[in-house]
């Protein structure tokens, strides 16, 4: 067993400030990350921070589950920070489980990046301009901005860092792989050109918060012979594939005249068709994009094969909608679950409040003002697996029109974690907007004025008329 759960290490310049009393960025990263995994993982992990010249936290170096590069230019220069990355490769070689992600603090291509790294899936922290294409660091990390690029990247990483402390704590002989620990389907999400890689993300979010394990699980390789092996290899081992054609034909490998996207198209209808064979289930969902009008010559014959060609259709629905209709669709398939079927049917408003377990005799009567008010209440789960209990808050998070955080027995970190979900909620597929935040909470919550939400003393004897007041405003 290890100590350290994480092991942040970077190059000392990425850690500087121009302001004396001001964090780094190495520093705010790690403070959000224990953030994020310790709403997933249950409990507060261990993370641990190592500069290029920290002698102090040398031992950590064989007692950390998972280390966290953190990529610069000034990282892939620095001799001690690549010599750290090659020994824990070395003290890690037997695992199952992926212990080295790489986060880009800046953009860097694959040959600019350390050898060992490459093929790792990298998780981009940095803010490029759409009109000028310059990249900077967020300034401020609420921003809208930041919401979503770094907070959605965070989420990733956040829940890729848990699958990998949920293999080595379980004991990898036992569970083999991150597919045998959830006991779900395992999902082909096939790569994308550039215009539709945040589309793809989105849903690759979702699904992993589901529980379904999602592959290609690293960065795919160059040349066309080992992209095919590689590619049949993870489709053969799931049970669906999803494609995402947009106006971008996507990048030729090496010794190849079709795309990345073109290929893993190709190979999922053969192995469609020979999983038909062997009477094996799996499906294949392909959407194309509405907006073409910069789709290449050779990217618009790509599509007319996939519509016309029925060798290119083979085991697949073919869809042309919008894409928030394909992920109703896509979750239709996957994920209707009881809850999100009592949502769909049910009618009115809904407010979600969030609270725990601690706190649910102080909660009831905020709740019954609610439902009085004719709202539906949406509530977090507490009993069952993790899995279980995140899958209920996700499907809060999407359905939810207004939200009221209670804060009783719970300490502010608490607050704050839920607070985030709330900010990052745009991101876990809704289709209607949040009309209002609100927090109720005990004590002084002064604090939290700058977080846009209505704030609502319950020590107050009048905090049950101006949660009314703030119900009025839904309708």
């Amino acid at each position: 067993m290890t100590d350290i759960d994480v092991l942040i290490t970077f190059a000392e310049k990425d850690n500087e400030t121009e302001k004396k009393n001001e964090q780094g960025w190495v520093t705010q990263f790690r403070k959000f990350l224990e953030l994020m995994l310790y709403q997933v993982l249950g409990s507060k992990p261990v993370i641990v921070i190592k500069s290029e010249f920290d002698t102090a936290t040398a031992p950590a170096m064989d007692n950390a589950a998972v280390l966290v590069a953190i990529l610069t230019k000034d990282f892939t220069q620095s001799g001690r920070c690549l010599d750290l990355v090659e020994q824990f490769y070395k003290n890690t070689s037997g695992s199952q489980a992926n212990r080295v992600f790489k986060v880009l603090k800046s953009p860097l291509t694959l040959p600019e990046q350390p050898p060992r790294l490459r093929d790792s899936i990298g998780y981009e922290m940095y803010q490029l301009d759409a009109e000028t294409g310059l990249m900077k660091e967020y300034a401020d990390f609420f921003s809208q901005e930041a919401e979503k690029q770094y907070w959605m990247k965070l989420v990733d990483l956040a829940y890729d860092i848990h699958e990998s402390l949920l293999l080595i704590k379980q004991g990898e002989s036992k569970s083999g792989s991150v597919k045998n620990i959830f006991k779900r389907k395992t999902i082909y999400l096939a790569e994308t050109g550039h215009d539709l890689s945040v589309q793809r993300n989105i849903i690759k979010r979702e699904l992993l918060r589901h529980g379904f394990a999602v592959l290609p699980n690293h960065t795919l390789p160059q040349r066309l012979a080992d992209l095919e092996r590689e590619v049949r290899k993870d489709i053969e081992s799931c049970s669906m594939s999803v494609h995402l054609i947009g106006s971008a034909y996507g990048e030729i490998p090496e010794e190849g005249d079709r795309s990345v996207v073109d290929v893993q198209n190709k190979i999922a209808a053969e192995v469609a068709v020979a999983k038909r064979q062997g009477k094996e289930e799996f499906m294949r969902l392909i959407w194309i994009s509405q907006n073409l009008k910069n789709a290449s010559d050779r990217q618009k014959a790509f599509i007319d094969t996939i519509r016309r060609d029925t060798e290119a259709q083979e085991g697949a629905e073919i869809l042309q909608n919008p894409l928030e209709d394909f992920k109703n669709i896509m979750r239709e398939e996957l994920m209707e679950s009881p809850e999100s079927t009592a949502i769909n049917s049910a009618t009115g408003k809904f407010i979600y409040l969030v609270h725990d377990k601690v706190d649910l005799g102080e909660v009831a009567p905020f709740r019954e003002v609610i439902e009085k008010s004719g709202f539906n209440v949406l509530t977090p789960a507490f009993e069952g697996d993790l899995l279980e209990v995140r899958k209920r808050h996700i499907e809060n998070l999407r359905n939810f029109d207004g939200a009221v955080i209670f804060k009783g027995k719970v300490n502010d970190q608490w607050v704050r974690m839920k607070i985030l979900d709330l900010l990052k909620a745009p991101g876990f597929g809704r289709n209607k907007p949040i009309q209002g935040k609100a927090l109720v909470g005990m004590g002084n919550i002064d604090s939290y004025k700058n977080q846009n939400l209505t704030l609502i003393n319950s020590d107050s004897s009048k905090s049950i008329d101006h949660l009314k007041f703030f119900l009025q405003e839904f309708k």
